[in-house]
């Protein structure tokens, strides 16, 4: 199945700005996250279809999932 993974801030640098991915049926956020050599510690927030969603969450054909890290401020 075909999903739409996009990334922000410092995930983008030396990756892509959003892309078409093929993954298997039964993939979850963090299997989608592992691919992308993230640690799963340095993600601030997921979405997929613009709602929350957490590292064990399935996806489904179509879905659109965007990926921020950890911010810090002050």
């Amino acid at each position: 199945m075909k999903i739409t993974v996009q990334l922000y801030a410092t995930f983008r640098n030396g990756r892509f700005k959003d892309e078409e991915r093929e993954i298997d049926d039964n993939f979850t956020i963090g299997q989608v996250v592992s691919s992308l050599d993230i640690a799963k510690s340095d993600i601030g927030m997921a979405l997929v279809n613009g709602r929350h969603a957490s590292m064990d969450q399935g996806l489904c054909n179509g879905d659109l999932i965007a990926l921020f890290p950890l911010l810090g401020g002050g």
